[in-house]
C-alpha cells in the first residue's frame, strides 16, 4: 500500500514538473524575455530532452495515458521549435559537393564559406587551408584570423589572382576584385564590395564576428542570469550598427551577412535580419547545421545570411579538425 502510494505521488509530481518545464519552455522560446536569456542561450530540445524524460519516468510509476500525452506534447514542441528541424522542409535538396559549386538556371553559383579559424591555433599545424580549398569557395569569411594567415589562404586558393582585405581579426578572402572597403572602427564586423567576374556585378559581402557568448551555465547563480541579459544586448546593438553601415553605404545592393554571430538563430538579435535577409540553412540547408563545439556542435551560431537578389541553392556545415568551429558552406544564385 505504502508503495504504490509512493508510485502515485511521484509519478504525479514528475507530471507537474514537467508541465512546468512544458510552460516555461514554450514561453522563454515564443517571447524570448530578456531576463531568460540564460534559459534560452541552450537549444530547446536540451529542455525538451528533461521534460521527456520527467514525463516517461513518470509514466513508469503511473501506468497513466495522461504522461503520455505530456510525452507526445514535448515531441511536437521540440520538432515545431528545434532550429536543426527545419531542414525537413528541404527534403529532396541536395548539399554542396566539394569542387566548383557549378550552374544552376544557366548561371554560374557564387560559392559562399565561413569559417572561425581560432587563430590556427587549435591544435598543432591548424592550418584549414587546404580543407578550404577543397571547396573552391569564391568568397571567405574568416574570424579569429591573423593577417598573415588570411594572405596564406587567400593564396592557397588563388595562387596569388585573388583579392583579400583584413579588419582586426577577420578577414574576407575572394576570387574577385575587392573594389571597395567599409570600416566601422567600434566593432571588428567589416565590409567589402566584391566585384563579380564575368558580369562585373557589385556584391557587398559583410563578415561579422559578433560579441562573445556568455558561457556562464550557473542557472543557480542571479549573476549568470544578469550577465547573458547585458552580453545579449551588446550583440543587439552591434549587429544593429553593422546593418546601419551596410544600409547606409550600399542600400538596395546584392549583400551577404555572414560570419560567427555567437548567437543561436533562436535569439532576438536574428529579428535584425529578418525582412531583409534570408538565412542559407533554413532556405536550403540539409544535413546537422550546429557549428560549435565541433566535436558535438550543438549551437547554430556561424550562419549566411543573404538579400533577395541572392537565393540560395545548397548550404550545409562541414567539419574540419583544424577549429572548434565547423565550416559553413552556401552556394548562391544570383537572380534580378
Amino acid at each position: 500500500m505504502k508503495s504504490s502510494r509512493f508510485r502515485r505521488r511521484a509519478g504525479w509530481s514528475l507530471v507537474g514538473l514537467s508541465l512546468l518545464l512544458h510552460i516555461l519552455t514554450v514561453y522563454a522560446f515564443s517571447r524570448q524575455p530578456e531576463f531568460l536569456a540564460a534559459y534560452t542561450v541552450m537549444p530547446i530540445w536540451v529542455w525538451g530532452g528533461i521534460g521527456l524524460l520527467l514525463s516517461i519516468v513518470a509514466f513508469w510509476f503511473l501506468r497513466a495515458p495522461l504522461s503520455l500525452i505530456l510525452t507526445g506534447i514535448w515531441a511536437i514542441t521540440v520538432l515545431l521549435g528545434a532550429d536543426e528541424a527545419r531542414v525537413i522542409a528541404n527534403l529532396g535538396k541536395s548539399a554542396p559537393e566539394p569542387g566548383q559549386a557549378g550552374v544552376a538556371d544557366g548561371k554560374f553559383l557564387v560559392r559562399v564559406l565561413t569559417l572561425n579559424c581560432k587563430h590556427f591555433n587549435y591544435a598543432p599545424n591548424s592550418d584549414p587551408s587546404l580543407d578550404i580549398q577543397r571547396w573552391d569557395p569564391d568568397i571567405v569569411l574568416l574570424q579569429e584570423v591573423e593577417p598573415i594567415q588570411v594572405k596564406r589562404v587567400a593564396d592557397r586558393l588563388y595562387q596569388g589572382h585573388g583579392d583579400y582585405r583584413t579588419f582586426m581579426s577577420n578577414g574576407i578572402v575572394t576570387r574577385w576584385r575587392i573594389s571597395r572597403e567599409v570600416r566601422n572602427q567600434l566593432y571588428r564586423d567589416q565590409q567589402v564590395t566584391v566585384m563579380k567576374q564575368p558580369e562585373g556585378a557589385a556584391i557587398e559581402v559583410v563578415n561579422v564576428h559578433l560579441e562573445k557568448a556568455s558561457t556562464d551555465l550557473r542557472l543557480w547563480n542571479p549573476d549568470c542570469w544578469y550577465n547573458h541579459r547585458v552580453n545579449r544586448k551588446v550583440r543587439a546593438v552591434e549587429l544593429w550598427h553593422t546593418l546601419q553601415v551596410l544600409a547606409d553605404t550600399a542600400s538596395g545592393r546584392p549583400a551577404i551577412v555572414g560570419g560567427d554571430f555567437n548567437a543561436p538563430p533562436s535569439d532576438p538579435i536574428q529579428s535584425l535580419m529578418k525582412g531583409n535577409f534570408d538565412d542559407a540553412f533554413v532556405q536550403a540547408g540539409t544535413g546537422w547545421g550546429d557549428t560549435y563545439q565541433r566535436r558535438i556542435p550543438i549551437l547554430r551560431i556561424d550562419q549566411i545570411h543573404s538579400t533577395r537578389q541572392l537565393r540560395p541553392i545548397r548550404c550545409s556545415a562541414v567539419t574540419t579538425r583544424h577549429s572548434d568551429h565547423r565550416m559553413v558552406v552556401a552556394d548562391f544564385l544570383m537572380v534580378p
